[in-house]
């Protein structure tokens, strides 16, 4: 295929590093397409700090889109936990990369687990999510926002007065990140479990766009995209985003989707948790039988 196409990712090291993986896989199954990638910067980008009168609904996706839809590029690149529940009808996730880790990790000064930090400890997270998850099992924990990509928030974590920091382990294994002088601990899911679409790359496209289909698909992973649409599918049924203290993920096993999530109230220290399996092609329904069990 001699055919130039352009990739739209944001700027930070981690969203290069994921645009890198499109590219490689989309060059393994067409040697001679030519790969451009162009960095859009994004609302969640900015330096100055976001005013959450605004919204969060497409913080880190809504000006690639924007140029997606505009035809400035052809394939709009997404870490997929941050696309909203619902987007434009005239985009389609057209593919997705087979999913990487999509666990939490602490990366923290003390040695041991998440049990043994300190009491009263300073833990540094950007998530309402895992804020909930901390509190539920540790409500003496101390926790504060932070800002700024996943090297930054490393190096705050080193050179401030925090104890530990909650990121997505697939950004730092992504990023490849090591620190000699902190400690790592992989969260148990049965306590932090993960945003939906966390530790997955989407290949967004213009719905029309049958050229850009054709070759996109030839690097889907079919589990991963049913695991993502039933996830999508439950925040869509929910209607809340990455932004929202609810957690769920999908896996499939033996032909079976099996789903978990857990939701918390406003103002509620324990979550709401349910869990469903069925065939890997009834997500949708899969996702309104968990809700219902969440809401009983």
């Amino acid at each position: 295929m001699d055919q130039k196409i352009v990739l739209g990712t944001r700027g930070s090291e981690l969203a290069l590093a994921q645009a890198r993986l499109v590219e490689r896989a989309l060059q393994q199954q067409w040697p001679e397409l030519n790969v451009e990638t162009k960095i859009i910067a994004t609302r969640g980008d900015q330096t100055k700090p976001i005013d959450s009168r605004a919204g969060w609904k497409g913080l880190f996706t809504a000006e690639i889109e924007k140029a997606l839809l505009a035809g400035d590029i052809d394939l709009a690149v997404h870490s997929a936990k941050d696309l909203p529940s619902e987007t434009s009808s005239a985009l389609e996730i057209a593919a997705v990369l087979v999913r990487g880790p999509f666990e939490d990790v602490l990366l923290s000064k003390h040695a041991g687990k998440f049990a043994s930090l300190p009491t009263k400890a300073i833990v540094a997270t950007s998530s309402i999510r895992r804020k909930y998850q901390l509190h539920w099992k540790r409500p003496d924990l101390i926790v504060v926002d932070l800002r700024g990509n996943v090297p930054t928030r490393v190096k705050k974590l080193t050179d401030g007065d925090w104890d530990a920091v909650v990121l997505a382990r697939a950004g730092i294994e992504r990023l490849g990140l090591t620190s000699p002088t902190l400690f790592s601990e992989t969260l148990p899911l049965e306590i932090f479990l993960p945003a939906g679409g966390q530790g997955i790359i989407a290949i967004q496209i213009r719905e029309n766009d049958e050229e850009a289909r054709t070759i996109v698909v030839a690097v889907n992973d079919s589990d991963t995209m049913a695991c993502l649409r039933a996830e999508r599918a439950f925040l869509h049924l929910l209607n809340v985003d990455c932004n929202a203290p609810v957690g769920v993920l999908a896996r499939i096993d033996n032909g079976l989707l099996k789903m978990r999530a857990q939701f918390f109230g406003e103002g509620s220290s324990a979550p709401r948790e349910g869990e469903v399996e069925g065939q890997s092609d009834r997500g949708e329904l899969l996702a309104a039988q968990l809700l219902d069990q969440l809401r009983t």
